[in-house]
């Protein structure tokens, strides 16, 4: 028996009853004084119990149970603590008890603070509908409810509408109600959508973006290459003083360098003033791979190993994938093995994925197999997507034809795998081939996606859709586009007309196919849309073709611009006629 200065509810784990001990009669007075003197303590008692509750959160519930037990009634605040501990515990049974109790004493009616948390509570638990009638039954409903009715239709993920519509429906909006929009828009791939609500939220002046609101618009921003709007995000951190943490650091670094600009990212990482988790230096491992720059990504490693931090798996999958995009086969296997041996880091499908990559980018098809026999699970449609289209690179057409079948197996409703397949074919002159796998993806209903690129200009972007001429300035694109070919045709340039992987005997018309290809609309849109000099950024949909990379190579040196390509594999860095993606030397002694 613990000494009587502890309090009962820091040591009781059980809720009995206490034994009173008998008291003498009340002396006889009138029934109203009575009455009013035992509702006095029973207010008191609730107070008490309320009091322990916060104190005690973790003991709540039990609290609540023992304060029915001792003849009381709970009063708001009692409730309110009881249900906020089912919210915490995801405890929907007690979530319905304390609704039944609640109702049955009138409480939920007449107190909006109970009704807030009993929406709270189920609508953390999932039960969205209970959510949706205890707050249709109330009038005066606050923004505590309204918010947590809203994180539940966020929670949810799937019924856009209803989320939406009830967002335009609340009588006011503070930061909890926009952040809970954007962050629904970037969880499910809106990026679009969450920048056109983060114009929204500044026009309507009802919050500033603070923190959280800053890492959703930065990651949209980062998904669509929205470049000038990053920049107008980071500079208002700045200039508002706003606390950069952990989140936000990384959020920009991934920006940054999905957007091309690997310099900025580096300026955020060496600027960040909180201590760096392991996740900002993953990101900016991540960002140096995705943009070429291989040697700065391992030299990274050396140093964050030698400030003690122990990398993790996505370190690992980072710099095999640093070495892979560089063509250092040595060094990738080096790291791989170190990774199980000095870490006891297991690899897993990721892992060996990136090494897969690694001997299959260098043509090293013998050295890909053999992972393949050896590691314990399956190959993913990501490895064999990576093993098919080294195949095309490499001409290994026999290869290339028993993995694409492989992959189809894999992945049925994958549009990539049928495409990459059909290429194969193509490249091998077997048109027969070509229109199976074309059957083939019509059978199972899969449809093939077309080539998109798109360039922000004054923070809005333009999407171009290859062959598309519903554009508005369509006239000057197709005007620049005549004086690209024909700027081209003098440095000696000629279509690579393989790359037209269709049945079509006429020249002219596979010339024109490649010159209507996304990149190169958006590309013109670029250079008649912005001044001499200035930098151009594209996100294409689909991975860049042969005869695209060498046409951009040629055109950064013809109009002295740099331009950038983010296609659906990496970062192609076009400089004065070269590329940071360009042929390498393949370093191995294999």
């Amino acid at each position: 028996m613990p000494p009587p200065t502890v309090p009962f509810f820091l040591t009781s784990t059980t809720l009995t009853p206490t034994t009173k001990k008998p008291q003498p009669p009340p002396p006889p007075c009138d029934a109203q004084a009575q009455a009013a003197a035992a509702a006095s303590q029973a207010s008191a008692a609730s107070a008490s119990y309320a009091a322990r509750m916060r104190l005690n959160p973790h003991l709540a519930l039990r609290l609540f149970d023992h304060l029915l037990r001792s003849g009381a009634d709970p009063d708001p605040a009692a409730y309110a603590l009881a249900l906020a501990s089912c919210a915490r515990g995801r405890d929907r049974a007690a979530a319905a008890q304390l609704h039944a109790h609640a109702a049955k004493r009138g409480v939920l009616a007449s107190h909006r603070r109970v009704r807030g948390r009993l929406v709270h509570a189920y609508a953390v638990c999932g039960m969205l509908p209970h959510a949706r009638r205890v707050f249709d039954g109330g009038t005066d409903n606050d923004m505590f409810a309204w918010n947590c009715l809203l994180r539940g239709y966020a929670r949810e993920g799937g019924d856009a509408d209803a989320l939406h519509d009830f967002f335009a429906r609340m009588p006011s909006r503070d930061s909890i109600s926009w952040n809970t929009v954007l962050s629904w828009c970037v969880a499910n791939g809106e990026y679009g959508e969450a920048i056109v609500v983060f114009r929204e939220m500044l026009v309507s002046q009802e919050c500033q973006p603070d923190r959280v609101t800053l890492v959703s618009v930065v990651s949209a921003t980062a998904y669509l290459g929205a470049f000038a709007l990053g920049l107008w995000a980071h500079a208002y951190v700045i200039r508002k003083g706003v606390e950069v943490d952990e989140k936000l650091s990384s959020a920009l670094i991934n920006m940054y360098s999905k957007c091309g600009f690997v310099e900025g990212a580096v300026y955020v990482f060496e600027n960040t003033a909180v201590k760096m988790s392991l996740d900002t230096w993953n990101a900016m491992l991540v960002g140096f791979t995705a943009n070429g720059c291989s040697a700065r990504a391992l030299e990274l490693f050396t140093r964050m190993e030698s400030k003690g931090l122990v990398p993790n798996k996505i370190t690992f999958n980072s710099i095999v994938n640093a070495c892979s995009h560089g063509g250092l086969v040595d060094e990738g296997i080096r790291y791989f093995e170190r990774m199980s041996r000095v870490y006891g880091i297991e690899p897993d499908i990721a892992h060996y994925g990136c090494m897969v990559d690694l001997f299959s980018r260098a043509g090293l098809f013998e050295k890909a197999g053999e992972i393949i026999q050896i590691m314990p699970m399956e190959p993913d449609a990501s490895m064999l997507k990576a093993l098919l289209g080294a195949c095309r690179t490499h001409k290994n057409l026999e290869l290339g034809k028993k993995v694409g079948h492989r992959l189809i197996e894999a992945a049925p409703n994958d549009h990539a795998g049928y495409v990459l397949l059909s290429n194969i074919y193509a490249l091998d002159g077997d048109w027969g081939g070509v229109h199976k796998v074309r059957k083939l993806m019509l059978d199972h209903g899969v449809l093939k996606i077309p080539g998109s690129s798109s360039v922000e200009l004054n923070g809005v972007i333009h999407e171009f859709i290859s062959g598309d001429k519903s554009h508005s300035r369509k006239r000057d694109i197709y005007k620049m586009l005549s004086e690209i070919c024909q700027q081209l045709k003098n440095t000696g340039y000629t279509p690579d007309t393989s790359q037209v992987l269709l049945d079509i005997d006429d020249e002219d018309v596979k010339e024109s196919s490649l010159a209507l290809h996304s990149e190169k609309l958006a590309i013109a849109f670029g250079l008649i849309s912005t001044a001499p000099g200035t930098p151009i950024r594209v996100v294409n949909n689909l991975r860049i073709c042969g005869d695209c990379h060498h046409a951009i190579k040629l055109l950064s040196k013809i109009y002295r611009r740099s331009i950038i390509v983010r296609d659906a594999n990496r970062f192609h860095h076009f400089r004065e006629g070269s590329c940071s993606c360009g042929d390498y030397w393949v370093k191995s002694s294999i």
